[in-house]
């Protein structure tokens, strides 16, 4: 009878261990949220106090650099993000969470009056159809480059090739690229300069890989070179740099 006893509270608590691991396991944080959203790039908002990335695209970082139809350099990252802010206009977003990614953001679909917002950045050319759902918007990446819309316009880097570009980084664009893209949007001095008066943030990684962000004023701050190592960039808020992995230094 003991023996019995012992098996039937040993199934109770394996189908409670898998239970519990079921709700760890499951699409994290699936949750609906509403209401006029902060936004801090052209993909990643802060809504109810979840930081949500929206899922299936991606938008150039803030301090993503892009050629205009002239081949000239201009900051579509920082665009990119007023575009999407200009669109929303402070109306109230509907948005479907279905899991988080490596910095612990939401990942999510929103919706702005039944408009899909992830679809319009894309039909728009300030984002492009990316991940394991790529072919989700792939076909408003289409309408897009054929009406040379947004970063289409010009020539520009995938921000999945920005964030590890190199020397030998594939520009692309919807009719032409320019014969010395390479020099302008992949030059060491690139980033000397933010890309906006407003980005002045500078985000360093340290021989740990740790992403470190200093502020204007903290000490080390104006010595910091921001073309001497890879992975460094410039950040527009302290929101954004912590919703992209980023943490502030110590002083």
């Amino acid at each position: 009878m003991n023996q019995e006893r012992k098996v039937i509270v040993g199934m109770k608590h394996r189908v409670m261990v898998v239970a519990l691991f079921a709700v760890i396991t499951s699409p994290v944080c699936a949750a609906k949220l509403s209401g006029p959203p902060r936004i801090l790039d052209g993909n990643t908002i802060e809504l109810e106090k979840t930081k949500l990335r929206l899922s299936g695209i991606d938008a150039p970082e803030t301090d993503q650099i892009c050629l205009d139809a002239r081949g000239r350099k201009w900051a579509c990252g920082v665009a990119a993000r007023d575009e999407l802010i200009k669109h929303s206009n402070g109306r109230t977003w509907d948005c479907h969470t279905t899991g988080v990614d490596e910095y612990g953001r939401s990942r999510g679909s929103c919706f702005i009056e039944g408009e899909n917002v992830n679809a319009w950045m894309v039909r728009s050319g300030w984002a492009l159809s990316s991940g394991p759902s790529n072919h989700t918007y792939a076909i408003y990446e289409l309408v897009a480059s054929t009406a040379y819309a947004g970063l289409w316009s010009g020539a520009f880097i995938a921000p999945w090739d920005w964030r590890r570009r190199n020397k030998g980084t594939v520009i692309i664009g919807a009719s032409s690229v320019p014969i010395d893209a390479q020099e302008l949007l992949l030059g060491s001095a690139l980033l000397s300069d933010p890309p906006s008066s407003e980005c002045l943030i500078k985000g360093t990684v340290d021989r740990n890989g740790e992403r470190i962000y200093h502020l204007p004023g903290q000490l080390g701050y104006e010595q910091i070179d921001m073309t001497k190592k890879s992975g460094e960039r410039w950040l527009c808020s302290e929101a954004e740099a912590e919703a992209t992995g980023w943490r502030k230094a110590a002083r």
